[in-house]
């Protein structure tokens, strides 16, 4: 196994050894690199001995530098090696259950806990050996984020589509001995993994001292399932005895480990038609990127920025129209905040836009397409329509429909702007746009 060196850094250790651009790295003082987390736990080190491929033959280059300090090296992909793919049929695999003329990206079934320990993604571990266990633990690969689903292994193997998610509970007890820690997440289907699967589920991951905490997600459809598993959405009553049951243990749990440990996502409060909870309940907000907690932390921090307004600027009415569009659940939420947190000079409609693409099961601003945010918008009064940033992919330039942000301005002829996730942001966006 070796890598391509793109490019070496200037006047860096790399450099300074005799390392050229177009070697090939093989191994780092004698450790064979499998991919970027090796590179950068071998390459740490203040003493280096480089074995590279140059012309067919082996070199052993030896670099100095500081402890941790950069060696210099830069290759063609970030992970030195190709994304690991997902062996699973999950009974609710979102990919699955994806329309025509989706972004073609969102095709895409990774499941790599590299990714994991990088960027949050959730991993099942079903494409993980008991060899790349003992890497994560050398490696001090933590924390992970893990998809558990179920504790109970012929129920997750159902649910995972494939017998290999038996092993799940054996291979956290081997990270958690390890010192490894990690965040869980169980999607929830009515009737098949709540209630009392969902207490074995708690009581398991509570027993291992490498479990953070668990997330817990309200199973998301769409209404392109056809030849795919009959599920449902939580009715109300459904969604509220789901978080009466998380409740009894987040109580329990606070008075005998120090955190509530379970963590409904918002999603599940607005299903139930439930407040979220108070700001401190989210602890530190190790979930947020899995929608927990998102809109606490947006009006925790809106209402701090918003009182720190001068008395002018918060009076209520203006000039500006502003159309805030966001999904049919959160309309509610929004509606409330900047109904309670006006602002002098611009006039404010939240909008809720319909998911047509994706179909009515789906509620979150996130999955909002393009086409339906014109459908949508295309006869609200306003002079400006501001999105969450949420609905375009990274570069901020497309929805998942495959429609640009430039295409929407066009089409509605007025300017879409989207807003970052901050409660602050948003708050600034109103006393900005249209000004």
């Amino acid at each position: 196994m070796s890598h391509i060196i793109a490019s070496v850094d200037p006047g860096s250790p790399a450099e300074r050894a005799g390392v050229r651009a177009g070697d090939r790295l093989v191994r780092i003082n004698g450790e064979v690199v499998i991919d970027f987390l090796d590179y950068q736990a071998l390459s740490a080190e203040r003493r280096l001995t480089l074995t590279v491929l140059r012309d067919g033959a082996e070199l052993a280059l030896r670099a100095a530098k500081g402890e941790y300090a950069p060696l210099g090296l830069n290759f063609d992909t970030p992970m030195m090696s190709g994304v690991r793919m997902c062996c699973n049929r999950c009974l609710f695999c979102f990919v699955d259950q994806l329309p025509h003329h989706v972004r073609e990206t969102m095709r895409v079934k990774d499941d790599d806990w590299r990714m994991s320990l990088m960027m949050g993604n959730y991993v099942t571990l079903t494409n993980v050996s008991d060899r790349e266990l003992d890497r994560i633990i050398a490696r001090h690969a933590s924390p992970i984020y893990i998809s558990v689903h179920a504790a109970d292994p012929a129920l997750r193997a159902r649910i995972l589509g494939t017998p290999r998610a038996e092993k799940l509970m054996a291979q956290l007890k081997k990270l958690s001995d390890g010192g490894i820690e990690f965040h869980c997440q169980a999607v929830l289907c009515p009737g098949l993994n709540d209630g009392p699967a969902l207490e074995e589920t708690i009581r398991a991951l509570t027993a291992l001292p490498g479990a953070l905490s668990l997330a817990l997600v309200p199973v998301g459809l769409t209404n392109h399932r056809e030849g795919l598993p009959e599920l449902r959405k939580y009715a109300p009553e459904e969604a509220r005895a789901v978080l009466d049951q998380a409740e009894v243990w987040r109580r329990r749990l606070l008075e005998e480990r120090g955190t509530r440990f379970v963590f409904p996502s918002d999603e599940f409060y607005l299903q139930a038609g439930v407040e979220v909870p108070a700001d401190e309940e989210y602890e530190d907000y190790g979930q947020i990127d899995d929608g927990v907690g998102m809109l606490r932390l947006l009006e925790t921090e809106f209402s701090a920025a918003w009182a720190e307004l001068p008395e002018a600027d918060r009076a209520s009415g203006g000039g500006v129209k502003l159309a805030v569009a966001c999904g049919v659940s959160a309309a509610p939420f929004l509606t409330r905040l900047i109904g309670e947190h006006p602002v002098s000079g611009a006039a404010v409609e939240v909008v809720p836009v319909e998911n047509r693409f994706f179909g009515p099961n789906v509620t979150v601003s996130g999955l909002i397409v393009g086409r339906d945010l014109i459908d949508r918008m295309r006869n609200v009064d306003c002079d400006a329509v501001l999105i969450t940033e949420c609905m375009l992919r990274s570069e901020g330039d497309r929805f998942l429909d495959d429609m640009t942000l430039e295409a929407v301005c066009a089409a509605l002829g007025r300017p879409v702007v989207p807003v970052g996730r901050r409660g602050d942001q948003l708050l600034e966006a109103l006393m900005t746009v249209g000004r």
